[in-house]
């Protein structure tokens, strides 16, 4: 979904789409520099010079920019693009230099206003753009930051030219007409209410404007309510004109292309645009209002003084008191931001590595001060370094029944202690190696590389930032680190909130027939037709597609996503599969153990994820420290989440540390001992947790949902509570392991660059003297009813501003033969929340929500068909009817064979596309293995799309679609209560 978001989470780089999509904007890294950051502190030991050598040979293998070319045409647009030739995919981009750090007081948020208006069409194609995205089979969004505003879509090679038609299309012709501009606000304004529901989001709100008294990146991203409220068309209108053009953006094109035909294109369309011809006085900062608060000079060191910038004028007083706010919530909060440099000052590799030392990993100095010790659950940090300056903030989720101010205190010490004593040679060494393996992690799939050059050209001016910065952190030493701890880490320079959370009560209240339908002013015909659609889509380029596919096999090269994976089985029951790739020099690893909540006992719910959250805290030979070192030293990651089918393993590695990767991922599923003191600290953050996520609508809505399709006993019905989490015992946790962490129900994909027989000898190695004791455990679901009528829950949480609804019933599961009808039919319903019939009426005719979507959740033994809903509270009733009159249309009547073909062609692209991320490829060659599917489902899956007919979709909806027989669940303030589903 477009749009901006704030979350606090360390690092960008470690997460895929769409986390890396959220964050982006949010968490620049990098230091534009020519030549590395020095010190006043010449002398380096020889262990330093050899650690930083290895460092340089291990993961600097070449620079990430240099296969990247650079053109600017005449009328100002700078182009970027990067062949990679690893899928027959390509990723277009436009970034916008401009965005919050434009505004001010009175007009917050209208950036973020008109990245939501791009979407609603142009002079030309007076239509959703939404709409043709999907139908083109691009996978598309934007969102807003502080220093820009982009637009990107993923599509197959052949789609490269018509995306880059409707890019130019709406950089000069977008219409902003006052109908669209009013049912758009309230999309952002129930946006703006979901982000209002989270504590975190308003104690952020109220530490930056303190922290940022004079300056825009005070002001939230979004804008607030009052201001959104405020927007007048001529306003949106002459922002458009002043900083959509040409000479303002930059367009990044990545993936299977030839540059000199794709150059002559660009060309084509873009260069006929013209530049901006005067800035209009709009009530907003220009592009140039702040100046940096120095240019970069190379010259000077790590100690070196900067001159005072905006954030500096704050009055002294703003930090001598922490801003507490005592709101409905959960959880106590505690925020710490201290003002930085911009990017493009020498400081920020060094604060960088200062940050993944005081909060990355368990090893981590403030996780020892502050979670090892009980005093709180979580604490998490990030380095945000843009054009004008920058911060670094901390986050402390505290423990249950800790003081902040014993926390603050704490926190301090802790910090203050580094500095005085300073950090160690091998600390600096492993939060290099972290820090730089995060970066070549992050650039696997093409989205996310050209949305690293992106992101290097408007923040920091140079698309080649990235590379500098790598070189600049390999220089690094611990005097650096202690520096800049002591230059900004101080306590006088920082702005501090404490949320303090009032008591709370969750209320259901109890179910309520469906008596009577609205009178909404719903009309089918307002929806532009599918044939509409078509008409305005740009034609694709079947010419340049079959050049590029013969010019591909004459060079020998591969798509690897159409090469089959390796299967191999053991004698002990372990399936892998393995599919070498050597574009990059990493390696992804997704995995599967059948142990997942559906064999928890009722009154011990939250076994499973006890299980497989402390896989990592000891083995028969290491010690959780260890192991948190051993995978830190090389920047590889390994996690296990569970689900209600099984747990779900997720690594990945550099190439090279494989091997290291693979020993520890066997020792803990086979040797975890689950010592005593780890597993109560896990049960108090379990429990800390658990009371955040009851605060949230869309956690309370989800619950109260599956508890109400399926019935006690079921082992779908049952979730954590704080009586079931404090009744498992050590005993119990070593039990469900022993029982259920098998090799015959393991099932490991790997995709990556690597030998087949080396990786399959050397998993042989790791997991081949697994043993297996009697058979694997089973269960038999038992059969569950639909609903009679309509289901009515709502349950209140204080203090929230948005509500969210989820609606449905139980539904088909993967073996089901109308699974590819059903996927057909879902996307036309609601697979998209701007082209699906759903959308484009709830959503964008009506306005009545940020985001709507469907889905069929098919898994191996049971399903659900799920519609979720975010909506403002006085908008939720109609939301509902509607939605519920769009099934009853589709039940009754059925779709168009249009529809369907447009459908098809969506999801088949969309698929493709995946398939280029090394991780959603992992992921579905395992899925696929774990369902016992044929392994060349990974290629067929696209041909019974293809097969599925507007009969059998049809026949899907009538069968599948139940608008009288459905749970509705809605989450929110309190004025629900008083409403009834009409």
């Amino acid at each position: 979904m477009y749009g901006f978001s704030r979350f606090y989470s360390k690092f960008y780089n470690k997460y895929p789409l769409p986390l890396l999509l959220l964050s982006l904007w949010l968490v620049a890294v990098f230091l534009l520099s020519d030549q590395p950051a020095n010190s006043q502190y010449a002398a380096t030991s020889n262990k330093e010079k050899y650690q930083s050598s290895l460092l340089a040979k291990r993961i600097m293998p070449s620079t990430l920019t240099e296969n990247v070319r650079k053109t600017v045409l005449e009328n100002g647009l700078t182009v970027l693009t990067k062949e990679v030739h690893t899928a027959p995919v390509v990723t277009v981009q436009v970034w916008y230099e401009v965005g919050s750090r434009n505004e001010e007081p009175g007009v917050n948020g209208i950036a973020h206003q008109l990245e939501h208006m791009m979407f609603k069409g142009t002079l030309n194609r007076p239509i959703q753009f939404g709409r043709l995205f999907s139908a083109l089979g691009s996978d598309s969004n934007a969102f807003t930051s502080y220093d820009q505003t982009a637009y990107y879509g993923t599509v197959e090679r052949n789609k490269l030219k018509a995306l880059l038609v409707l890019e130019a299309d709406r950089m000069q012709n977008s219409q902003i007409e006052p109908e669209q501009l009013a049912s758009e606000k309230r999309v952002v304004i129930s946006e703006l209410q979901g982000y209002e529901n989270s504590p975190e989001y308003r104690l952020n709100r109220a530490v930056m404007q303190a922290a940022f008294p004079n300056n825009p990146y005070g002001l939230p991203v979004g804008g607030t309510k009052a201001d959104v409220e405020k927007f007048e068309v001529e306003q949106v209108q002459k922002y458009y004109r002043n900083f959509y053009s040409p000479d303002n953006a930059v367009l990044v094109i990545v993936g299977d292309f030839q540059t000199a035909n794709t150059l002559e294109t660009i060309k084509e369309i873009f260069g006929k645009l013209p530049k901006r011809v005067k800035s209009e006085e709009l009530g907003v900062r220009s592009k140039n209002t702040f100046t940096s608060s120095s240019s970069f000079n190379t010259q000077h060191g790590l100690n070196a003084l900067l001159p005072l910038t905006a954030w500096a004028k704050r009055p002294a007083t703003a930090n001598s008191t922490p801003i507490v706010l005592r709101e409905p919530g959960a959880g106590r909060l505690l925020q710490a931001v201290y003002p930085l440099p911009d990017v493009n000052q020498p400081d920020v590799p060094a604060l960088d590595v200062m940050d993944y030392i005081l909060t990355e990993g368990r090893n981590s100095r403030l996780y020892q001060a502050l979670v090892e010790s009980g005093l709180a659950s979580e604490v998490t940090a990030s380095v945000t370094s843009l054009r004008e300056s920058g911060w670094y903030e901390m986050l402390v989720t505290a423990g249950s029944k800790q003081d902040l101010k014993k926390i603050d205190l704490v926190l301090s010490s802790a910090i203050a202690n580094v500095a005085e004593k300073g950090v160690t040679s091998e600390e600096v060494e492993r939060a290099k190696i972290q820090l730089t393996a995060d970066v070549i992690l992050s650039n696997r799939d093409i989205t996310s590389q050209a949305m690293q050059l992106g992101n290097d050209q408007t923040t920091a001016g140079d698309y080649r930032y990235t590379d500098r910065y790598l070189a600049a952190v390999r220089l690094v030493k611990p005097t650096d680190v202690v520096a800049v701890i002591n230059k900004y880490l101080r306590k006088e320079a920082r702005t501090v909130g404490f949320f303090e959370p009032t008591q709370k009560r969750v209320t259901g209240i109890g179910d309520k027939p469906d008596s009577a339908q609205t009178t909404e002013n719903f009309s089918p015909g307002a929806s532009v037709l599918p044939s509409e659609v078509m008409k305005y889509l740009p034609p694709v380029d079947l010419a340049t597609d079959a050049l590029l596919a013969v010019v591909g096999k004459a060079s020998g090269r591969e798509d690897i996503a159409q090469v089959l994976p390796q299967d191999f089985k053991f004698t002990n029951g372990l399936r892998i599969l393995l599919l070498p790739d050597h574009s990059t020099p990493t390696v992804t690893l997704s995995g599967h153990i059948q142990a997942g909540t559906e064999f928890e006992p009722a009154n011990k719910a939250g076994l499973a994820a006890f299980v497989a959250e402390n896989l990592l805290n000891g083995t028969n030979s290491k010690d959780v420290l260890t192991i948190a070192q051993v995978l830190a030293e090389r920047g590889a990651s390994l996690n296990f989440q569970t689900n209600r089918e099984g747990v779900h393993i997720e690594g990945d590695s550099l190439a090279e540390d494989l091997p290291i990767l693979l020993e520890i991922l066997a020792d803990v599923v086979k040797n975890s001992t689950f010592p005593v003191k780890e597993l109560e600290l896990h049960r108090q953050q379990t429990l800390t947790d658990l009371q955040l996520e009851l605060d949230e609508p869309s956690e309370v809505a989800r619950r109260i949902f599956i508890q109400s399709i399926y019935p006690k006993k079921h082992p779908l019905h049952n979730f954590p509570t704080e009586e079931s989490l404090q009744q498992i015992q050590r005993q119990d946790v070593i039990d469900f392991k022993a029982k259920h962490y098998r090799p015959d129900t393991t099932v490991l994909a790997l995709v990556g660059d690597f030998d087949l027989d080396k990786v399959r000898s050397l998993i042989k190695n790791e997991f081949g003297n697994w043993e297996v004791n009697g058979q694997a455990p089973t269960l038999k679901y038992p059969t569950v009813s639909m609903p009679k009528k309509i289901v009515s829950v709502n349950p209140v949480l204080p203090g929230k501003t948005q509500a969210v609804t989820y609606m449905g019933y139980t539904g088909i599961n993967r073996y089901d033969p109308r699974f590819h009808a059903a996927l057909v039919l879902n996307q036309i319903l609601g697979g998209d929340t701007l082209s699906s019939r759903l959308g484009a009426e709830v959503r964008d005719r009506q306005g009545l929500s940020y985001g709507i979507y469907s889905s069929f959740q098919a898994l191996k033994n049971a399903g659900i068909f799920l519609i979720e809903m975010q909506t403002s509270p006085e908008d939720n009733t109609k939301a509902i009817a509607s939605t519920r009159q769009i099934l009853q249309q589709i039940h009754q009547q059925g779709v168009t064979a249009l529809e369907v073909q447009t459908a098809k062609r969506t999801l088949i692209s969309n698929y493709n596309v995946s398939l280029a991320n090394p991780e959603e490829l992992t992921n579905r060659i395992l899925m696929n293995e774990v369902y016992r599917l044929d392994k060349v489902e990974l290629h067929s899956f696209t041909d019974k799309i293809q097969k599925v007919t507007l009969d059998q979709v049809n026949q899907a909806a009538r069968e599948l679609l139940h608008p009288d027989k459905i749970v509705v669940v809605t989450a929110g303030p309190s004025v629900l209560a008083e409403k009834s589903i009409k």
